[in-house]
């Protein structure tokens, strides 16, 4: 099993550089940022996990450039999104940071996308609340329309382009409905996110990896009735706080791959905490 992490990279944390050096000098398989491009104060918008929403939130780099750095200095580390907020980007312009981040990373990146939770923060965006999902999926339609090998016009709901001359590519080639990088969805299990998955995506990206003995069979029937590749389907737990007996059962539903959560901390706590997951590498 390939144990990737995440974390809330900030302005308060060590630096990607350090991190991206120390993940591939221990043998960790990747590297995967979240995004939030601001948090405002006066929002009604709870923290899905309850509480005081935590400090880091407000303060993440952005992870296009933190992985930028972090490609930069190794050679073999995975390195993804957990996740883009797509519904907040411009598509052309968000198309053309994925496709240059995953050509000079060799091919290294993977698209962790999803809706979000935080309505305000949407909203300062111009995203309506009740069609993010569907103006997500225009987006990501617009976003292969870009990296298509030959120039292709795209005319959707929420967006266009016109057939162009867009380059570089994404290093991996299309694979059924899949145009682009390594993409996988992120979200709460339910009928709208699985078809999203089988309509456009590698695979599914769930926080946590609760209740993945009920949920599994389920995207994997919505992903074989629209005629996808059973063996191409790929799970990915993310945000996981490891223990031996979570990971074997991971083992056993045949996911190859998971994000393990560290610390938003300073060096040396996240240093402290990496060797303690080095024992699953």
């Amino acid at each position: 099993m390939r144990i990737a992490v995440t974390i809330f990279l900030t302005d308060e944390t060590l630096a990607p550089v350090r991190l991206a050096r120390e993940l591939e000098q221990r043998g960790f398989a990747g590297l995967y940022l979240p995004e939030h491009t601001h948090i405002p104060v006066e929002r009604t918008t709870p923290y899905p996990a309850g509480g005081e929403l935590p400090r880091e939130y407000g303060r993440t780099l952005d992870p296009f450039v933190a992985l930028g750095q972090a490609a930069a200095v190794t050679e073999r580390l995975g390195l993804g999104t957990g996740i883009t907020l797509i519904a907040q980007h411009d598509p052309i312009g968000l198309g053309k940071q994925i496709a240059t981040l995953d050509h000079l990373s060799g091919g290294r990146f993977t698209l962790g996308l999803g809706f979000g939770w935080n309505v305000e923060e949407a909203a300062d965006h111009g995203v309506k609340w009740r069609t993010r999902r569907e103006l997500g999926r225009d987006r990501m339609a617009l976003m292969r329309a870009l990296w298509a090998e030959e120039p292709t016009a795209y005319d959707g709901e929420f967006g266009s382009v016109r057939a162009s001359h867009a380059h570089p590519k994404p290093t991996q080639k299309p694979r059924g409905p899949v145009v682009g990088p390594r993409t996988l969805v992120g979200g709460a299990a339910g009928p709208k996110l699985f078809a999203h998955i089988a309509e456009y995506a590698d695979g599914w990206l769930p926080i946590g990896g609760r209740g993945l003995s009920e949920s599994l069979p389920v995207l994997r029937s919505v992903w074989a009735d629209a005629g996808r590749d059973p063996a191409a389907l790929q799970v990915v737990p993310y945000a996981v706080l490891p223990t031996p007996g979570k990971l074997e059962h991971y083992a056993e539903l045949g996911i190859e791959e998971v994000v393990l959560q560290l610390p938003p901390a300073d060096e040396t706590e996240v240093l402290r905490v990496l060797d303690e997951y080095a024992e699953y590498v």
